[in-house]
Order: structure tokens, then sequence, then C-alpha cells
């Protein structure tokens, strides 16, 4: 739509796309007001639609991802349990990669916010390689979570694993992670996509960007287009570190979409030692959001230990933030 176009111009245009049998998905931004049309439509719609009034132009989307399609969109930004995802400041979530009592989350969660970090990350229900492996408390850890969110206001990121358990899990959490091993479960990204919370997407191990952001597109097909994409590292034939951070990604997925893009450092190298320098060059590269991992004893971490930051070590990390150049769309 044209800038200052009338409410009843925009409302005008989406009577017609519904008239014409077709869904549409009014966005309307702050300076930019856009009607997304989801359909196969002839192309003499394109010329039918240009002929109304307060219609800028109207673009085709080639892609097969079109909510998550940058278009003509304003890069987006949303709140989250009052920390802002998006915009001019990076947003870091932090946290153990699993709850493990009432101490740890709590002793993890005043880092957090001493550090000036503004969500808490913690598994209640893990996905593990090997089915003998520690899987989590529960909702017993989301009440975990919970807790720690009442005593520092800090908003909570968990994953969910499972399309039966998304009802519980956002009544506990502001945002729902869904993890590389589910980036293709495309029952649970229906369920996330029905669903009043932000979504935390990870990229598979071996995904595409297209991929990627297919998998986006089923989310937000069902209403929620409040995404985060993260990349967290995929599979190749390198064994040095855990995956392969693809870097690339935050350029490539800012140009191809609108939604914020993550980078999660401590499953990208597997190595506590490798997380700052990588961390810093995610924010160079221009990451609207980190997810780390940390913990009051790594050596003693029920999963993932060897790549979660102990309490010195992040907070140094987060002192060194503002210093790095973070690179501008």
């Amino acid at each position: 739509m044209e800038t200052g176009a009338s409410p009843a111009q925009t409302q005008a245009v989406i009577a017609e796309v519904e008239r014409c049998g077709f869904t549409p998905h009014p966005i309307i931004g702050a300076h930019l007001s856009v009607v997304a049309v989801v359909g196969k439509h002839p192309g003499q719609l394109k010329e039918h639609f240009e002929s109304f009034d307060g219609v800028a132009k109207v673009q085709l989307i080639d892609q097969p991802y079109k909510l998550v399609a940058k278009a003509q969109r304003e890069p987006s930004s949303f709140d989250c349990g009052g920390a802002l995802v998006g915009g001019p400041t990076i947003t870091v979530a932090a946290g153990p990669c699993a709850v493990e009592n009432e101490e740890q989350i709590l002793a993890c969660a005043e880092v957090v916010k001493r550090s000036g970090a503004t969500m808490l990350r913690g598994g209640a229900f893990k996905p593990r390689s090997s089915p003998y492996s520690f899987q989590g408390m529960g909702v017993e850890g989301l009440q975990l979570l919970a807790e720690a969110r009442r005593r520092t206001g800090l908003a909570i990121v968990s994953e969910v694993m499972d399309p039966r358990n998304v009802e519980v899990c956002a009544e506990y959490c502001d945002m729902l992670q869904i993890g590389a091993r589910n980036m293709q479960n495309f029952a649970l990204l229906f369920e996330v996509g029905k669903c009043d919370r932000p979504v935390f997407l990870k990229r598979g191990l071996a995904a595409t960007i297209d991929e990627f952001l297919n998998a986006a597109e089923y989310i937000a097909s069902q209403g929620n287009d409040k995404i985060v994409l993260c990349e967290r590292g995929i599979r190749t034939f390198e064994t040095a570190t855990r995956n392969t951070l693809d870097i690339n990604a935050v350029p490539v997925l800012k140009r191809l979409t609108h939604l914020p893009v993550a980078i999660d450092p401590s499953h990208a190298v597997g190595d506590r030692d490798l997380v700052p320098p990588i961390t810093w060059a995610a924010v160079a590269a221009g990451a609207d959001m980190l997810m780390l991992e940390i913990h009051p004893n790594p050596s003693k971490a029920v999963s993932d230990g060897a790549q979660s930051l102990d309490f010195p070590a992040f907070e140094k990390l987060m002192a060194g933030l503002d210093q790095v150049p973070r690179y501008a769309y």
C-alpha cells in the first residue's frame, strides 16, 4: 500500500482479495502496510489490484515461502515477555541446556539478569541422541523456569518437542523453541503456528536455506509470524568442532526474509573456549539474537557441559558485546 493509504483503502483491497477467493494476510507496519495474498492466482490479477486506490505496487513472490519472504516488508520486531526481539539492539537468551533443579536454574537466572541479557533459556523436554540419556524434567522444569521469571523478570524460552505439549509449554513460556531435529516436524510446526507465542526455529542438521524458510512458512501459514530463525551449525565432513557454523546464513537470511535472525554459538562449536569469538562474529555479521548455554558448574552438567560457559566467562562475553560493531542491514 502507498505510504499514507487510509485504513478504508487497505480494507477495500482485503475485501476484494477475499471476493476473488484468496486468503489475505494484512501486515500493518509503522511506515508500510502490505496485503499478502496466498493461493494460485492468474497473472491478470496484478493489473486488477494495481488499479485500486491506495495501492503502490503489486509484487509477485516467486519463492514457495510467501509470508516469510522479505518482499516489501519492514524487518520484523516483536515483544516477547517484555524482551524486544528484532530492532536496533541485540537480544540475548542464556541459560543451561537442561533445567536440573531449582538452585541451578535460579543461579543461572540471576547471572543472566545481572549481565544484561533479557531472556532465560532452559530445556524442560530434551531431545537426546540416546534414549538412555537425561530427557529433562518436563512440566516440573517449566514450573522452575516460571519461578525464575517471577523472581527476575526475564522472559522464558524453552523447547517443545510434541504437538501434544504445545499448550502446556505456552502456559509457562514466553517463546517456544523448535529444535533442529524437529525443524521438519510439520505437525508440530502447524501447532505452534496456531499458538500466540513467538517461535524460535532452529535450522535442521542438514537443511538448506530454502528448506529452513519453508519450515518457517508452515508456522506463518497458521497465523503466527513472530518467528526467529536460528542458525546453530550444520553437519559437514569437518570434525574439529561439533558442527560447522554457517555464518553466511545471517546475510543470506537477511536478504531473503523479514524475520529476525539468531545464532546459537554453543551448539555450533561444542567447545566453550570457542564460544566467545563465534558469538562476536555473529554480532559483526548482523545477527538480531544470540542463544548461549551457561552453567554454574559445567563439568557437572547433565547435558552439553563441554559447550557451556561458566558464570565468569559468560559475564566477560557479555561485557565484550558492546565493543563489536554490528552490521546494519
